[in-house]
This record gives C-alpha cells, structure tokens and sequence, in this order.
C-alpha cells in the first residue's frame, strides 16, 4: 500500500456496514463531513449478510423491517410476503446503498483492530486489518447487537470429523440434502434453521437446553390490496409504530390485564392473535401484564402448552418440547416449527435430562451412552450480544482505559445507549442499554440522535475557527482545538439505575436469557436494554437535546 494512503485523516469514521452504519454513512456525509466506512465484510449487510442459515428471516413484518426517511422508496420497493427472508434483506440494503452512491465511502474486507483517543490532537486513531490507520475526529460504532458468535464450551468441540457451522458465520454452497445433521440450540435461529431444513436431512436430531415458546408468524403472500393500503398510510403507520408505541412492531400495544376477562374470552383473544400471527404480537397485543405479572404469564403459556400437546404427535417429543421456565424470552414466531417433529426423521434430545458428555469425532455423545451419529453439526448458539463486539475490541478512551475495563465493575453501561464518559467524540448505535423493540426503527433513532448532537458539536467548532480567522481564538498562531463532547458519569450512572429500575418488573429477568447476558457462561449479567419503550425512549432523546444536551459536556 503506498504511503499516502497509510494514514487518513477523517471528520468520521463509521464501523460497520449493516442498518446502522449505512444509514450514519448517509447522514454524516450530508452533512458535509468526510465521512468513511469499514466493514471486516466484503459487501454491505452487517447481520445479515453473516447469517445466510436456512430460513433466517425477519420476524417483523415487511413494511416495518426498512428505512423510513424515503418514502418513496417505501411505496415502490418490492415485498410480496408478510415477513422477509435473508437474500430479501441483504438485497435491500444493497439497493439502499446504490440508491444513495454509498459505496464510494465504504471499505470492506477491513476490520478495526484498534481505537486509541489522542487527547492532544482530539481525535480518534483507528488501525485496520489492512495496515491502514483512521485519524477521525468521531468514531461512530454499528457493530451490531447479535454479531459475536457464541460457542458452548463442550469438550472434544475440535474433534468432530464432520462439517461444523454456526448460524452467525454461515458460508455458501452448503448441502444438507440427504445428510444426518445435528443442531444445538432453539432460539428464534434454532426454530428457523429446523424449520427449514427437516423435510430435506435425512435424520435431523434437535438439542435444546430449554424448550422454547413459539407461536406462528403468519408468513405468507400479501395481496396487491394490502401493500396499496400500506403504501397510502405509510406517514402513519412510521407515527404509530414509532412515536406512539413501546415496541414498532407494526400493533397497538394493549394495557388491559389478563383475569380483567373471563377465561373463555381469554381464550379467544389467545386463538386470534395465534391466528393471526408474530410473536410480539401474542405477548403484547393480547394482555398488557404477560410480561410482569406470574399468574397471567402462566395463562398464556398454558394455551401455548396446549397447542404444543395439539400439534405435536408423538407424546415423548411433545414432553420434550414442553417449555419448563416462564413465557418471558423474546418472543419468537415460526412457520411450521412444531410440526416438523412429526416427521419420522426429526427427533429432540433434551440436555436438562441426558446433557452432552462431550463432542466424538463421529457425532454426539450423550449422558445416557448415547452416541448420535452425523455428518454435520450446526451451532444455532447464538452470541455474546449487546457488548460482546465491543469487549474484544482493543477501544481505549482518555487515559488509555478499555471499553472492557470501563465496564468489568458492573457489566455494560452507557448513556443512553449511546455514550460513554471518558470516551469522547464516540458514539454506539445499539449500545448497551438502548431500547428493547423492532431494530430498524431504534436504529433509525440513534442514527438520528448522532447526527444531531455531531451537527451542535460542529456548529461550535465553526464558532471557534471564525473566531480565530477574526483574531479572537487561538495562541501562538495555533488553530483552536476541536471541540470535544463526551457524556458525564453522573449521566451514564443516572441512565443505568434508570433502565434497572424499568427492568425491575419483568419477568425476562428471571429467565436465563442473553437479553441479560446469561447465555454466554462466566458472563457477567446484567441490564443490557431499555425497557420503557420506544417512544419514551426518543421523548427522552428530545429532552435531552432540547436541554442543551443535557448529560454531556462540549469542552
């Protein structure tokens, strides 16, 4: 590489280029700052150009699962199903990205090795994979929240003999067809990946710690009349999905609790929303307390159980598949999840009752003796989310303090989900301790949010260099130093006893979820979202930007 090109010298640099980073890309270029993007990727698509298992697939409806800033694009944009796949996903970006001449700032097969704050010169020093260094007066993060793949720590993992993925890291040109596969874990990944792939493996051999709860998505094609009636409504739907929702899944989310009806009006409202479809929509669209009150959250499973046992033939598998902890994960939605244990070729193992003794070099071998013969095993493990992309990045702050050091006293904490005192001029899209709801939507609202502080910050910068060039700035002819903006500790600590305090209520706190970080073993749990909401989440935002930016200091 030649020496002109070593070292760059940027207003901002973006790192990542899925949802978050394309649309900070847009943003920060309009706003006329020479603005860079690196991905360790080839192409655009963060997330979803990792996760190309069989089946991924958004489990947001269509309409909402994209940008809302061109409206136009909105109503012309082809989507014929309910729900998007994969290579829908992944196309859309890519059009996005065309449609806006991004690609002229994006770098890809780069990866950030390192970020070092230079006080002195107010600026960020970024090193690559490729042996160019970044010197950027922002560092803008959209690593992603589900990026780090998680690994179980099993032993003899090295020794399989077979073909071995995870979902996160999904190569091409895999053949399944006629192959004897095992797949450990049944999160929304899980469910999706065994969905799809049962009626083509010749034996499909399922291995859940904990049973989930699943409901059906209502996958299927829209009519011509349906899009024509979004298309005509799309200012509104974006105000209620957003501005006036808790989670931007596209419903009205409901306050009236669960024993407010009798049972069998319960039980309708169960069926219809199970009928119609979406995981969110069951747990939030039927009764506002199945996430905080036991007994409701209890009614709620008991129908789902109901349907298990209903759909499920075999009762041995259906007593396997039978969720033992509360409905209190993320809520997931399939397409035919329970039924593909009707298939001769699928069978569950449950690790709560025969845990897996270690990996053999020809499969599985299990605490009952036995050994499950396959020719490939797929890791639906999930990630170390939230700060997992983060913690193993070398980003130092004023003083040379880690990321990892920053937080290894009491788990991720941020500002807002955003900032982090001590670690100036940087900004996370989905950072620890952002709002718990549909992505595009809270990325939407972070990218906007950094835009905005980014474009007060330069506004005082502009102050400054016109001062100088008057003479009324500056020492010894040396230009003014760019202005500097970083959250408080007393704001991150305020921000972080707040999303406590809103999580206190939940019932996902006392399930062993990774939306607290307890799927990874050794990691630390704690809060890692906001849980009021996204609408009183970007109130909050327009608080703090209408208070001068309250809860950051520009120096």
């Amino acid at each position: 590489m030649s020496s002109d090109t070593a070292e760059q010298s940027l207003d901002a640099l973006v790192v990542g280029a899925g949802f978050g980073g394309i649309y900070q890309l847009k943003k920060t270029r309009d706003q006329g700052l020479r603005t860079k993007l690196i991905d360790i990727a080839n192409d655009v698509g963060g997330t979803w150009y990792w996760n190309r298992y069989p089946g991924a697939m958004s489990d947001t409806e269509s309409y909402l699962y994209r940008y809302s800033w061109d409206l136009e694009d909105l109503r012309t944009y082809p989507w014929d199903r309910h729900y998007i796949y994969q290579p829908e996903v992944y196309g859309y970006l890519r059009h996005v990205t065309e449609r806006h001449d991004l690609r002229k700032d994006m770098i890809f097969k780069t990866a950030m090795e390192s970020a070092d704050w230079d006080d002195n010169a107010a600026r960020w020093v970024v090193r690559t994979s490729t042996g160019v260094t970044f010197r950027a007066r922002y560092l803008i993060t959209a690593l992603g929240l589900l990026s780090k793949q998680n690994f179980p720590d099993v032993a003899g993992i090295n020794t399989f003999g077979g073909e071995k993925y995870h979902t996160g890291a999904w190569p091409e040109g895999v053949t399944l067809e006629g192959k004897r596969v095992g797949v450990i874990g049944n999160g929304s990944t899980g469910v999706q990946v065994i969905t799809e792939i049962a009626k083509d493996v010749q034996h499909l051999v399922c291995f859940q710690r904990n049973p989930q709860y699943s409901v059906p998505s209502g996958q299927g094609p829209v009519t011509p009349g349906y899009r024509q009636k979004i298309n005509e409504n799309y200012p509104q739907i974006w105000k209620e999905a957003v501005d006036e929702s808790l989670f931007a899944f596209g419903f009205k989310e409901v306050s009236r609790s669960t024993f407010s009806v009798g049972e069998e009006e319960r039980k309708r409202v169960y069926e219809k929303a199970w009928n119609k479809g979406g995981g969110f929509r069951f747990m939030f669209e039927t009764f506002g307390d199945i996430s905080t009150d036991e007994a409701a959250n209890n009614a709620a499973s008991d129908f789902i159980k109901a349907k298990i046992r209903e759909t499920v033939k075999d009762p041995e598998k259906a007593r396997k598949l039978m969720p033992t902890q509360l409905y209190a994960r993320r809520p997931l939605c399939d397409s035919g999840y329970y039924e593909q244990f009707n298939r001769d070729n699928v069978d569950v193992v449950s690790l709560h009752e025969t845990p897996i003794e270690r990996i053999t070099p020809e499969g599985i071998l299990t605490s009952d003796g036995k050994e499950h013969k396959l020719d490939i095993l797929i890791f639906a493990t999930g990630f170390d989310a939230v700060d997992g992309n983060y913690t193993r990045l070398a980003i130092k702050g004023r003083n040379g303090e880690s990321l990892k050091e920053h937080w290894d006293p009491s788990g991720p904490t941020t500002y807002l989900g955003v900032s982090v005192p001590n670690f100036p001029n940087m900004f996370m899209i989905l950072g620890p301790n952002g709002p718990f709801c549909n992505l595009p939507p809270a990325i939407e609202t972070h990218v906007d949010f950094i835009s905005d502080i980014v474009e007060a910050t330069e506004s005082r910068r502009n102050a400054s260099t016109k001062q100088f060039v008057h003479g009324q700035n500056g020492v010894n002819g040396s230009t003014p130093r760019p202005p500097v903006i970083e959250a408080t500790r007393q704001a991150e600590e305020g921000w972080t006893d707040l999303c406590d305090k809103l999580s206190a209520g939940s019932l996902f706190r006392k399930t062993d979820s990774w939306i607290f970080g307890s799927n990874v073993p050794g990691k630390k749990q704690s809060v890692l979202f906001y849980f009021g909401g996204i609408s009183a989440y970007r109130k909050q935002l327009r608080e703090v930007a209408a208070e001068g930016w309250k809860g950051y200091t520009i120096t």
